[in-house]
């Protein structure tokens, strides 16, 4: 009779052992799909209404994607094409201030939301795989003349990136940009995700997003840039620390410039005195003729 209730206590252990590792594998399961889900798909923020002058909605053809967008021409003698990227969960109505600035100063200004944000089409943030090919499509359909960008996070990383590729983009400003993805969505993952987590979020998304992760790397493109690039980061920056940038600068060859902005958090580093700096620099390395 003993070894009966042994023989049950044994089974019923070992079942209950089996159910707790089958609900572990569910739940880490469930936080791989999140944490690709989280990946892919940012929050997408509509346009607030945003008060322009001259502006003109238009609808620009990306790879493969409708991007929602508005030209503002300049209003003195042309100097070229300024374009404007906004960071990740975000949309072009952060562009004003720089669009107030620049029409100012001789510059078509250009910007439009990154594919899935805002207004425009697509399902999923590739964080430059697809959004420097974006950048590209859109060059194309501007006027002749220099093409200046200016990206913020996630803007940064494809104006990088893109630049390493389109000889037409003749100067970058690059605030806030991550050095990988792979290394940025890391440190910005959860605490309870655990490394074998993380790697199978990459690995889903990968596979959702139809793109590669360790080829999101405005690192390895500031290695092939030619042209001028001014960093500029936050130094108390905690979403993403300012060694990203410091990395991306250590990769650039000449005509570097970087600028950490003591006590500026994330997005926070855009301050006018910074804008001043940005108005001087574009002048230096474009200058008026």
């Amino acid at each position: 009779m003993r070894r009966t209730s042994s023989a049950k206590a044994k089974l019923a252990g070992g079942a209950v052992t089996v159910l707790v590792m089958l609900g572990i594998g569910l739940v880490r399961g469930q936080l791989v799909a999140i944490g690709a889900n989280g990946l892919l798909h940012p929050s997408r923020r509509s346009l607030d209404a945003a008060t322009l002058k001259n502006h003109k909605s238009v609808r620009f053809a990306g790879a493969d994607v409708t991007l929602a967008g508005w030209r503002v021409p300049s209003q003195t003698e042309r100097r070229g094409t300024l374009v404007y990227l906004h960071g990740v969960a975000d949309n072009r109505g952060s562009s004003v201030a720089a669009i107030e600035r620049f029409v100012r100063r001789g510059f078509d200004v250009v910007t439009y939301d990154s594919r899935a944000h805002g207004d425009s089409g697509g399902d999923v943030c590739t964080y430059g795989f697809y959004e420097k090919q974006d950048l590209s499509r859109v060059i194309d359909q501007l006027g002749a003349g220099p093409v200046v960008v200016i990206g913020t996070s996630l803007g940064a990383a494809v104006a990088l990136q893109a630049a390493a590729a389109d000889p037409r983009i003749v100067a970058v400003v690059a605030a806030e940009s991550f050095s990988d993805l792979r290394t940025v969505a890391s440190e910005r993952a959860p605490w309870f995700f655990d490394k074998g987590i993380v790697a199978r979020a990459f690995v889903l998304a990968e596979q959702r997003g139809r793109f590669l992760v360790d080829d999101v790397s405005p690192v390895a493109a500031a290695g092939r840039i030619k042209v001028p690039v001014f960093v500029i980061h936050g130094a108390d920056d905690a979403e993403t620390p300012p060694e990203h940038s410091r990395r991306i600068f250590g990769a650039l060859g000449a005509g570097r410039r970087l600028r950490l902005v003591e006590g500026a958090g994330h997005n926070r580093s855009l301050t006018p005195a910074v804008w001043s700096e940005i108005e001087n620099w574009i002048d230096s390395v474009l200058p008026q003729e």
